[in-house]
């Protein structure tokens, strides 16, 4: 049991301080921290409730909090199974955007008031950016708590407002404007926006896609690599996104395409490693190389190759309109002439066609008019087809 003890203190001007010990002793060890108090009953309802938590098995030790943030989150991390490529980016997110901040203070010091301020902090970053490093700095603090290292979560409070990402809206290019920004491409790699707005690929995707990949007898693509970039510019081939393999639509005007670009600029064998930078050697005879017979890299790709046909073609450079619009304008294209969005969602790779319902129902032609003619079928229907019995009653019970 815990015990409270009055001790005394001569400070320096000559005066006598009284105050107030609380022990207790830890859950199995022989260890009994200390905590002083200026009121005796202060100190007796601290360890009433430190015996109550060792009772209820929620007891937290007494040093447990000491541990800095990032000693504990560099703990965690290495402990994760994410793939290399997430492990990278939840390091460079802590790293950058945490670790100046809370970093250097102690687990136990971490209060609802300042996260807050952290999060101010983080007030420059795109809202959907700061969503993201807030969700990994609470999944540090979450483990915190299963270990038993501090006893809540400070991120969780009602105090702490979390950063809410606001879903804009995709406004796909014209079609005018993809075939311009194609034209300026180098003609090595005018594909990877015949690819990209034919197939519906992520740019990895488009990386990645191997002859072998390609039934032209069926006018089927399967799509089951990509090109991963790690720290260090590394480079491994891997699944696609969600680890969905998938088959899409080749259509004919993609089938020209493709069989004139090989025409020009053959298939080319390159061997990466498979999913991680030291994983087995996986060879694949790519479609779309570099000058240099390599995989093309999206950090040469997009600001040295995509970036300048944008400026010649008149379009603004901007997060938008990166390689990743022509995979809008593939959803919208197929929606717009009745695909549904089971297909879509499909040719698309995504986890689940609600993501896709959320992210394209804007782009999803005639439902005002199918709206009005809904609603006016049913009002014709009740207002004049109703037999006069049914019309008498409703009448009265009005």
């Amino acid at each position: 049991m815990g015990s409270v003890e009055k001790r005394t203190r001569t400070l320096k001007n000559g005066k006598v301080k009284t105050f107030y010990l609380a022990r207790w002793r830890e859950p199995g060890t022989d260890r009994q921290p200390s905590k002083s108090f200026p009121k005796k009953g202060l100190a007796e309802d601290y360890v009433i409730a430190m015996e109550g938590d060792k009772l209820r098995g929620e007891y937290i030790a007494a040093d447990a909090g000491k541990v800095t943030f990032k000693e504990y989150a560099d703990d965690w991390l290495s402990s994760q199974t994410f793939d290399a490529s997430t492990h990278n980016a939840v390091e460079l997110r802590l790293r950058l955007h945490a670790y100046p901040v809370l970093g250097s203070k102690s687990l136990a010091s971490l209060k609802p008031s300042t996260m807050q301020t952290w999060l101010k902090s983080l007030s420059k970053l795109a809202p959907s950016y700061q969503q993201v490093i807030f969700t990994n700095v609470s999944a540090v603090l979450s483990a915190a708590v299963a270990d038993e290292m501090i006893r809540k979560n400070p991120c969780k409070a009602p105090s702490v407002s979390p950063p809410k990402a606001t879903r804009r809206r995709v406004v796909p290019w014209e079609p005018k404007r993809v075939l311009a920004v194609r034209a300026e491409l180098p003609e090595r790699y005018q594909l990877v926006a015949t690819l990209a707005v034919g197939l519906g690929l992520r740019q990895g995707e488009v990386f990645g896609l191997a002859v072998e990949d390609v039934d032209f007898q069926r006018g089927r693509v399967i799509v089951n690599r990509q090109v991963k970039l790690f720290n260090g510019n590394r480079q491994a081939f891997a699944l696609p996104k969600f680890e969905k393999v998938r088959e899409v639509p080749l259509p004919a005007s993609v089938h020209d395409a493709l069989k004139n670009h090989l025409q020009k600029f053959p298939a080319i064998a390159v061997t990466l490693p498979w999913k991680t930078t030291d994983g087995p050697p996986e060879t694949a005879n790519l479609v779309i190389t570099s000058r240099e017979s390599k995989a093309l890299n999206r950090n040469y790709f997009n600001p040295f190759i995509w970036k300048k046909a944008l400026e010649k073609a008149g379009v603004p450079v901007e997060r938008d309109n990166g390689c990743h619009m022509l995979r809008h304008v593939y959803a919208s294209t197929l929606l717009h002439d009745g695909e549904s969005i089971k297909a879509v969602s499909e040719y698309l790779g995504h986890s689940d066609p609600g993501f896709t319902l959320r992210t394209y129902t804007h782009l999803m032609p005639g439902s005002d008019k199918r709206t009005r003619k809904a609603v006016d079928s049913l009002l014709r229907v009740t207002s004049v087809e109703l037999p006069p019995e049914t019309e008498v009653s409703a009448q009265v019970s009005g």
